[in-house]
């Protein structure tokens, strides 16, 4: 695929004559008469190189080079100045310029710097330099037979090109996992690509996925490059991918079979090399039965299945896990270090986690911050997470509450949740019990974030 030029000169003859030669050479070229506008663009074209002027009006190359390094660190910048100093070109190097071509422009000169600048960050890449961060960062906690079982799988299956699909309850860590595949690949010198599907509402997606030209819709000022074109020769992460829709899902299925695209608005087809891992915490084969889901894009996404244990099937991890999370906040320099104590670990064991690992996550955090001591014992942990604080708060605890409404919220999602337990997450046996329209209890499960604890309850029964 192309590698992307972004030019940045004042002078509109300068950029019609570069456009047209780098295009020639192969290049994908975007010219911009400003500085001020090309930064405000820069996240829809991601170039891989940007050729500046130093001397423009509003803002000059120098300032445009220090915002550029600040921002975008590992793109290359190459300066160009007609009337420019041995200082002026110094300091460019000093802020981070590659190098620095005089005007009038020698193409020949120009070329050997482009091509230089482009190999120089490929080579940075290949030491580590953008990776470096990333691999500390991903680590799987754990040493119960799950996590090994799932480790080993990992481990097959990260150095081949295969499509993988992740699924798991909400919280257990499928973005790690993700990360950690990509970082262990064959593939890992080139950028992942993450794309939440719940996230981008439907009129969007395909636009995001394969971008769109100049013009194609209301809006479309400029062209941009979309996920599958940012990540080729990388991974594309396809999070929540149940919640495509079925058009995107026709386009994607297309990619993967064929390897190319258009982008909307546009009919020149664009070829891409790009792995596919997704992660979803719905049932896709029942999404298939109700016809959300195509069947043929399932199995070309599920080409390897890696499924991971929910928190309540590994508690001989949770220990790890906190010691983790209090390094994590001792390192940030949130507070001086804590310890939990044996007895208070415990007792977390014993608790089943509907939010999992991030349920896990949020709790320690809270604790570090608002326990008075050093040491973090039993008493205070809150209810639900210890019985017994729940037992012995009884109805203390809403009259505490100032608020009329707050302590109404807090025990209707209380009663809710108790119901539910009862039933077994049967949501028609539950409203029946209480005397409500299913719709109303589902919205009231969502309103108090019971989803978790209904799909745990549901996959118990």
């Amino acid at each position: 695929m192309a590698r992307s030029i972004l030019i940045i000169d004042d002078e509109q003859s300068i950029l019609q004559t570069l456009e047209g030669i780098l295009t020639d050479e192969g290049f994908e070229v975007h010219c911009e008469l400003s500085a001020v506008t090309a930064l405000k663009k820069i996240d829809e074209m991601m170039p891989d190189l940007v050729i500046l002027d130093i001397w423009m009006p509003v803002m000059n190359g120098i300032d445009a080079l220090m915002r550029l390094k600040q921002e975008y660190p590992y793109i290359q910048v190459i300066m160009m100045s007609g009337h420019a100093d041995v200082e002026t070109a110094v300091k460019a190097t000093r802020l981070g310029a590659y190098d620095f071509i005089e005007k009038p422009l020698s193409m020949e000169e120009l070329l050997l710097a482009i091509n230089n600048a482009l190999n120089f960050y490929q080579l940075e890449e290949e030491m580590g330099i953008l990776r470096e961060r990333d691999q500390y960062r991903y680590h799987i906690t754990g040493k119960s037979e799950q996590v090994k079982r799932l480790k080993e799988s990992i481990e097959k299956a990260a150095p081949t090109n295969a499509s993988i699909l992740i699924m798991g309850e909400n919280g257990t860590g499928k973005e790690l996992v993700a990360h950690t595949i990509h970082r262990l690949s064959k593939r890992s010198l080139k950028p992942m690509i993450e794309v939440n599907c719940a996230a981008i509402p439907e009129e969007l997606i395909e636009s995001e996925l394969f971008g769109y030209e100049k013009g194609a819709f209301t809006g479309a000022g400029v062209k941009k490059k979309g996920k599958f074109d940012i990540a080729h020769e990388g991974t594309l992460f396809l999070d929540e991918v149940g919640d495509m829709s079925l058009k995107a899902q026709s386009k994607t299925l297309r990619i993967l079979q064929e390897q190319k695209f258009e982008r909307v608005g546009g009919s020149r087809t664009i070829h891409v090399n790009v792995r596919i891992i997704s992660a979803t915490n719905k049932n896709l084969m029942a999404e298939i039965e109700a016809g959300r889901f195509r069947e043929d894009l399932y199995y070309r996404l599920n080409v390897v299945p890696i499924h991971l244990p929910p928190l309540r099937e590994r508690a001989e991890d949770i220990p790890e896990f906190i010691s983790t999370f209090l390094d994590q906040s001792h390192l940030k320099g949130e507070k001086g270090k804590k310890r939990f104590t044996d007895e208070a670990i415990e007792l977390l064991m014993h608790y089943r986690w509907p939010g999992n690992v991030r349920e896990l996550k949020n709790l320690v955090e809270n604790l570090i911050i608002m326990s008075k001591d050093e040491v973090i014992s039993i008493g205070d942990i809150p209810a639900p997470y210890n019985r017994s604080q729940a037992t012995n708060d009884g109805l203390g605890s809403f009259l505490n509450i100032d608020s009329f409404r707050e302590a109404r919220t807090l025990f209707e999602k209380a009663y809710i949740e108790a119901k539910l337990k009862k039933f077994k997450g049967n949501i028609t046996q539950t409203a029946d019990a209480i005397g409500v329209e299913r719709s109303n209890l589902h919205k009231k499960i969502k309103a108090y974030g019971l989803d978790a604890l209904k799909e745990r309850v549901n996959c118990e029964g």
